[in-house]
């Protein structure tokens, strides 16, 4: 069961020194969740002295007013041997032999954190007794409970100490040892009333009557020491401290647990509660049920402990990785973000990820929708035809067909093609533009820097404005192929016209009649939709070809380029990220490590 405690013992040095000092904060706290023995007590009742009695040692500040202003996270290690020793948290590889030292120590290390203006914190101080004549337990020393602020205090330091107390007590997992003075009313104890406040059953409260040797002749405290004046749970624990004569001439701590024990085994009134009065019975009492409390919080703490891993690891993943220092790890993480929203760009063209299939609906609907939508009347119209025809054949007239004049009738039908395979083009790239929107909305960790989110869609804008004019080069110049060379074969399987029609004896404007041009005219918009088929499906194949294979190949080649001549400045502006959030991630960090390492001690301790 020695285990238990030692537990908790690393537990709350962990605790402290990764920052959880159990404080209202915006991060989960285990420092809360922990059973710990909280000391109350207010000024003058002897707190110190318990305490003190409990180690065998002088070792705590004395003087007048507040002398405790932080919380005291006194921690006992039996030993079985050897000399007794003390050890801080924050000055891990020093022993104290000299209790002496210790005492000033505590005092100095309050005014590092405090100053020397008497204000009070809860950032605790962690001490560690290693003796052979302690039990194993842990106990938090508390700021003496005060009615009246001291010279150099502000009057609102009443106020903080109580707060601060109850802050520690309200907890349900927080034993109270209540300190009240035997030789004071009890209604007026401050231990008591504080805690019958936030544990108003006094189901975890231990009372503790200091100074029984000093009541006035004639009183006695039996009705206090058998619970019959103010009932709690457990049973009340008398102690006799050392007087300040004994302090002032440093009576040893042994000699006077002695004739603390002879002092209840020889007064009449109380030699029937003799044998559980004392520091000695009250410290292996403690021992026993703080041991007993951990033991049914173990199950507890494993469930907390590990879903808090779960919400601080799905935190940390949403505000995404630190930045690195060094121009070649801010290098490699501009990349590697970079290269997630590529791979999320794909995925988006690919299937995996909505939005790729409007492309297939531009070729497989709007395209074919705007070639249908052409309207070739004007081209071939009656008129058009015969002008045409007859400015083609010049001052001499064609002899079989009107070659020339078909040609200039085919070209300004196909050149109307134009518009349409320009405007798939510009679909898709609009298309495209969407999906590196959203796959740049869809990197969470672009999430963390702006200026990277804003240069990122930049350069993928510009590659895409680069492949669409080379897209639209192509694309066009399929149409104007169509013009440079006609498919000759259609033209030769056309019936031969035998009668060049018209009248010899008319005029070259005459010369054909209205059934032969209409002929030409359906000739030529056969052809027309012909070549019409077949840009229908190759326009695609050199968009897709172009843009949309070349955008997966190729969307940041620019960009990776450039990033690999930035220097360090450069790559940091790329990285500059809220300092909130760095600040959010690093306290996240600390205490993820504070929580994996309790979630592999306890289960060390439950499996045992």
């Amino acid at each position: 069961m020695e285990n238990l405690i030692s537990l908790v013992n690393k537990l709350q040095r962990a605790c402290t020194a990764l920052g959880d000092h159990g404080d209202q904060s915006a991060l989960p706290t285990l420092w809360d969740s922990l059973p710990s023995i909280a000391v109350v007590g207010g000024q003058s009742s002897g707190k110190s002295s318990v305490l003190e009695s409990i180690v065998g040692k002088d070792f705590l500040p004395r003087g007048s007013g507040i002398v405790t202003r932080r919380p005291l996270v006194l921690q006992l290690h039996k030993i079985d041997d050897g000399r007794e020793y003390a050890e801080f948290l924050h000055l891990p590889r020093k022993r104290f032999t000299d209790f002496a030292a210790v005492r000033k120590e505590i005092s100095d290390e309050t005014d590092r954190e405090t100053g020397r203006s008497k204000q009070i914190s809860s950032v605790p101080i962690h001490l560690s007794i290693y003796s052979p004549n302690v039990v194993n337990l842990t106990m938090i020393d508390l700021p003496g409970l005060t009615k009246v602020a001291v010279e150099g205090q502000p009057d609102s330091i009443v106020q903080e100490i109580e707060n601060m107390v109850r802050s520690f007590i309200e907890k349900p997992n927080c034993i109270i040892l209540a300190i009240s003075p035997a030789n004071q009313d009890l209604a007026t104890s401050d231990a008591i009333k504080i805690s019958r406040e936030v544990d108003p059953k006094g189901e975890r409260t231990f009372g503790v009557l200091t100074k029984i040797d000093l009541m006035d002749k004639g009183t006695n405290a039996v009705d206090i020491l058998e619970g019959k004046s103010y009932r709690l749970q457990f049973p009340w624990i008398g102690v006799v401290n050392r007087s300040q004569a004994d302090i002032n001439k440093s009576v040893d701590m042994i000699a006077a647990r002695r004739r603390e024990r002879e002092y209840f085994a020889n007064t009449p009134e109380y030699r029937h509660l003799a044998h559980r009065m004392g520091s000695e019975h009250m410290g292996k009492m403690l021992s026993k049920h703080l041991e007993t409390v951990i033991k049914s919080r173990i199950p507890g703490l494993q469930s907390l402990i590990n879903k808090t891993i779960i919400e601080l690891e799905t935190e940390l993943s949403r505000l995404g990785k630190p930045i690195a220092t060094d121009a070649g790890g801010k290098q490699h993480m501009v990349m590697e973000i970079s290269r997630d929203f590529d791979q999320i760009f794909k995925e988006h063209l690919d299937g995996i990820r909505s939005g790729g299939e409007k492309i297939y609906n531009v070729f497989d609907n709007q395209l074919p929708a705007a070639l249908k939508r052409l309207q070739f009347d004007r081209q071939l119209s009656m008129e058009n035809v015969r002008k045409l025809i007859t400015e083609a054949d010049g001052y001499q007239p064609h002899l079989i067909a009107p070659e020339q004049g078909y040609r200039r009738l085919v070209e300004s039908c196909i050149v109307t093609i134009r518009g349409p395979a320009e405007a798939a083009v510009d679909a898709v790239h609009v298309i495209l533009k969407e999906l590196v929107r959203k796959a740049i909305s869809e990197t969470m960790q672009l999430k963390q820097f702006p200026t990277l989110r804003v240069e990122l869609s930049n350069a993928a804008s510009e590659s895409l404005d680069r492949l669409r004019d080379e897209s639209k080069k192509s694309t066009l110049k399929l149409v104007d192929m169509e013009c440079g060379y006609l498919t000759v074969d259609f033209f030769r399987k056309l019936p031969q016209e035998i009668d060049k029609g018209g009248n010899p004896t008319h005029s070259i404007f005459d010369r054909y009649n209205d059934s032969y041009l209409r002929r030409i005219g359906a000739n030529v918009l056969s052809y027309v939709n012909m070549v019409c088929g077949g840009l229908r499906h190759s326009i695609p194949k050199s968009i897709v070809h172009l843009q949309v294979r070349e955008a997966k190949r190729s969307l940041l080649d620019h960009f990776f380029a450039e990033i690999g001549t930035k220097q360090t400045q450069e790559l940091s502006s790329l990285l500059n990220e809220d300092p909130a959030v760095m600040e959010r991630r690093a306290a996240l960090a600390k205490r993820l490590e504070l929580y994996r390492s309790a979630q592999e001690d306890i289960g060390s301790v439950a499996w045992s």
